[in-house]
């Protein structure tokens, strides 16, 4: 029997979702239309883009419906991304699934639901948009075509934030891209108490290689040190470009301990690696590197960063290739 491999590898899909980097942030006006316009036209009370994370959905944007979460355990979302076609239940209290659903028997009063696959370009359900109703009501073809349509809508949508989010030079994300995700990563901390640490990146002696072999080269270890950046780091790690010849190193689930040791290995990754900036012409490039653990003093991502800064300008006044942590001494 066929496996669709995007369909039941878990691991990939949850990491095409964190790719969007779209998880806990504000409210924006294109879902807020789509979900609206859903109930407008196929006349439902309630409407989501909902995203399915590991233990959660997530309402991304929801009309109708209160919470911003619920457990993924009675999410009918959840069912939704494990199939390729649109899923519909024209009556949940006979459907064995969901016929003893809190969502179905408490507040909400679920009775029928059409969802339809978010699916990304990598052929990953990352979610579901849906319309929920308070009444038994089949869905007809022509209901379910118009809200494929708006899942397409939703789809790129996302990835065109996605897309908006990377520095065309190095492929990194931007430094708006980059204080968006360490927001939500603030938050996650905020609401959970799960570790992060933020490494701020500086290229050592830029100027000079603008200087000696021009700015086209000077481009061009921009994008080797990305690239090396890249491969040392781990799948949830995100790595911006927020300006010149700085980087920043988002390290989720890690503390100051370990962040410290996971610079010194993009350090020395960095050091050895063979950066080629123009034809015959190799260069020894290091950086410099400030780290700091995300703490309840913390109140945004800037403020993050200015954190990380201060053990950074350590680092180069120290002599330049190290790694300092906040309130830590040279390695």
């Amino acid at each position: 029997m066929y496996r669709d491999p995007a369909l039941n590898d878990e691991f990939a899909r949850l990491a095409a979702l964190r790719r969007l980097e779209v998880l806990d942030t504000p409210p924006e006006e294109p879902f807020e239309n789509v979900v609206a316009l859903i109930r407008t036209v196929l006349g439902v009370p309630m409407a989501a883009v909902s995203l399915v994370d590991a233990d959660r959905q997530w309402f991304k944007a929801r009309s109708g419906i209160g919470a911003q979460e619920t457990s993924r355990a009675v999410s009918f979302c959840t069912h939704t991304v494990a199939q390729r076609e649109p899923m519909v239940i024209p009556d949940a209290t006979q459907d064995e699934r969901f016929t003893d659903n809190p969502l179905v028997r408490g507040e909400l009063n679920i009775r029928s639901y059409a969802g339809v696959p978010l699916r990304t370009s990598e052929g990953y359900n990352v979610g579901s948009l849906c319309a929920i109703d308070t009444q038994t009501r089949e869905f007809s073809p022509a209901e379910i075509a118009i809200l494929d349509k708006f899942a397409r809508i939703v789809v790129d949508e996302l990835e065109l934030r996605r897309i908006a989010g990377r520095d065309q030079l190095t492929g990194a994300l931007t430094r708006r891209g980059f204080v968006e995700s360490a927001n939500q990563e603030i938050e996650r901390f905020r609401r959970y108490g799960r570790p992060a640490s933020l490494a701020m990146i500086d290229i050592d002696h830029f100027k000079s290689i603008n200087d000696t072999h021009g700015h086209p080269a000077g481009d061009t270890v921009l994008r080797q040190v990305a690239a090396v950046l890249e491969a040392a780091k781990r799948p949830n790690d995100l790595l911006g470009r927020l300006g010149g010849e700085e980087f920043a190193m988002l390290m989720p689930e890690t503390g100051s301990e370990a962040a410290l040791a996971a610079a010194d290995r993009f350090r020395e990754a960095i050091a050895s690696a063979s950066i080629e900036p123009a034809p015959g012409v190799h260069l020894v490039v290091t950086a410099s590197f400030g780290v700091a653990m995300l703490s309840p003093a913390i109140c945004d991502a800037e403020h993050w960063v200015a954190a990380a800064d201060v053990p950074l300008y350590a680092a180069k006044r120290g002599g330049r290739n190290r790694c300092v942590a906040a309130e830590t001494s040279a390695s």
